[in-house]
């Protein structure tokens, strides 16, 4: 006989609104795709080789989409 848990981990059942799916590059998002593990870097983009090691270490933790922000001109430029 197996207890009903769901009052203690209410999250174990999600029920997914539909929607269609998209690409972020090679990555599916969205309809029957699996959930994606989604971050954003929080260095100053104008500063390369910080957010490009960040990158890195988000894609080594498993990321599947890194996010970055381009809040000024020498952010832009720099990446």
């Amino acid at each position: 006989m197996s207890a009903d848990l769901s009052h203690i981990r209410p999250w174990r059942h999600i029920e997914r609104r539909k929607s269609r799916q998209i690409m972020v590059g090679n990555v599916p998002v969205g309809g029957d795709a699996p959930i994606t593990v989604q971050s954003m870097t929080n260095t100053p983009t104008s500063d390369a080789a910080a957010t490009l090691e960040q990158i890195r270490q988000l894609e080594e933790a498993g990321a599947d989409i890194v996010r970055v922000s381009c809040p000024d001109e020498a952010s832009t430029i720099a990446f």
